[in-house]
């Protein structure tokens, strides 16, 4: 008797999701550490990408049906706004790994370089992290006072002009890509194993 395959997300696929979004929170969580030394902030656009698409990049070993990046991406927004960081990264997180989700699936999952292109695509989630600088700058302004100091906050705010917003962007997706690749050199077994090429 042949056994059917079903596109529906089951149990594993969830625990999958979970596994994998706990490791690129605590290494996303853990850098963010940086920030408090106020150059560190935008630099995160870049650091964070590259480390966290090694695990992201093993997810996608696993990661045989549609749905499952963009769970991880709902879950990445939800985990933001429930820490602080504001409720963009609700929208950024949906969008972005949509995106990412769509990308895979073009690849039917087994397309390294769509692979690659769906680490940079996931990592435009980040975004919304910085988000509040740009559309409430004063009120961001203040909150950044309240928490820090003004002394922390003159220089926070001195690294966002206005145009800096498209320089974050971009590099999140370019540091999304080049940790892409480095973790499918650093995976290079896993995605022989799971059929990547």
């Amino acid at each position: 008797m042949v056994k059917k395959t079903t596109n529906k997300l089951q149990a594993k696929d969830l625990v999958n999701v979970g596994i994998y979004t706990a490791i690129y929170l605590v290494i996303t969580m853990l850098l963010s550490f940086l920030s408090l030394i106020p150059i560190f902030h935008p630099l995160l656009t870049v650091i964070c990408p590259i480390a966290g698409s090694i695990p992201f990049m093993l997810f996608l070993t696993k990661t045989k049906k549609f749905g499952m990046i963009t769970i991880m991406g709902v879950l990445m927004g939800i985990v933001m706004l429930l820490t602080g960081m504001g409720y963009y990264c609700l929208f950024t997180g949906f969008a972005a790994a949509l995106l990412a989700d769509f990308t895979a699936r073009s690849g039917n999952y087994v397309n390294a370089k769509k692979s690659v292109l769906a680490s940079g695509i996931f990592s435009l989630w980040y975004i919304g992290n910085y988000l509040a600088v740009f559309i409430t700058r004063e009120a961001h302004y203040q909150h950044v006072i309240e928490g820090f100091g003004k002394a922390y906050a003159d220089s926070y705010m001195s690294f966002y002009p206005n145009w800096m917003l498209w320089v974050l962007l971009a590099a999140c997706f370019i540091s999304g890509i080049l940790g892409g690749i480095l973790g499918k050199k650093v995976l290079e077994k896993h995605f022989k194993k799971a059929g990547i090429a």
